[in-house]
């Protein structure tokens, strides 16, 4: 074939056009990020059932003044102990209280001081691990050392001398643990920051004059988003047990308020009876919740990080 005839071929071929996977890669680099990580977490199996569990939950305990059967501590002394039944689907306890609905507005109290505390907590660590990676030296030092301190305090008895002292009510619990609980997020908010402090988006934001809160606001913290995500999840299911094993012992909420940690204490001693079930059901709730938690937290992380799966 002559260079002449050749030409006329390569000129009257069609044009060839693109791919769909030579498109793809620029289709999702063109994405923006949060819709890139929402698509990640939703394509996470486990954390979708934890999110819909969890979702059910929130909705069924916080709105247990419209969904459950019966009031708040409504007692029957006369009906007492019962099996469950199409009145009593979880059936009553010795106070004949509908066990179902203790269970919901229990639920309300164990939720609020998981998520309370997992808030604040996030909160404090943040900055805490923030100013000391960003400041370091002596500083970074300093605040470490401390941190280390409250790391070796163990947080069940520190909370117990505490709501013995003080009394015990929800907003102590939380400002205990929450006290105690930062410390993590911090040493790891901390070993972020020492990593991007010395990139090159830091170090263009100082040559502009930017001042150190503003590139611990506007630069830093927006790339810790995925860590402190992970955190507060974990940080949830963390004071639930924690409160359900001080509440348990008896040191912790009290009657005439419930939290799923004082029924399971008050269910203490039914185990072997025929009413064993009512021990059963607020444990159930724990770890359930405890499980979805832990599940949306599986999927953020990988859904922040997928190359942390490998």
């Amino acid at each position: 074939m002559t260079d002449s005839a050749a030409l006329r071929i390569a000129e009257s071929a069609p044009p060839t056009t693109p791919t769909p996977a030579a498109t793809k890669p620029s289709a999702t680099k063109d994405k923006p990020r949060h819709r890139i990580v929402l698509e990640r977490l939703l394509r996470h199996r486990p954390a979708v059932v934890g999110l819909l569990i969890l979702t059910a939950l929130a909705i069924s305990c916080f709105g247990a003044d419209w969904i459950a059967p019966y009031p708040h501590n409504r007692q029957d002394l006369l009906l007492g102990a019962q099996q469950p039944s199409s009145a009593h689907w979880l059936g009553t306890d010795s106070l004949g209280r509908d066990y179902l609905s203790e269970v919901l507005f229990a639920g309300q109290v164990s939720l609020a001081i998981g998520i309370c505390v997992a808030l604040l907590s996030t909160i404090v660590g943040t900055a805490v691990g923030a100013i000391a990676g960003f400041a370091g030296g002596w500083a970074d030092e300093l605040i470490m050392r401390v941190t280390d301190l409250f790391l070796i305090v163990p947080a069940i008895a520190v909370l117990a001398l505490a709501l013995q002292a003080v009394g015990p009510s929800p907003v102590t619990i939380v400002l205990v643990l929450s006290a105690l609980g930062w410390t993590m997020i911090a040493r790891v908010v901390r070993s972020q920051v020492l990593t991007l402090r010395n990139k090159e988006f830091i170090q263009a934001a100082r040559v502009i004059g930017a001042s150190n809160p503003r590139i611990v606001v506007r630069h830093l913290l927006p790339n810790l988003t995925g860590v402190i995500a992970v955190n507060v999840s974990l940080a949830v299911a963390t004071a639930i047990i924690l409160e359900s094993t001080t509440s348990f012992l008896g040191f912790g909420i009290q009657p005439p308020q419930s939290s799923w940690g004082n029924m399971l204490s008050q269910a203490a001693g039914l185990i072997g009876t025929s009413q064993a079930y009512l021990l059963y059901v607020p444990g159930l709730a724990i770890l359930i919740t405890v499980l979805a938690v832990n599940f949306v937290g599986d999927g953020l992380r990988d859904a922040f990080d997928p190359q942390g799966r490998q």
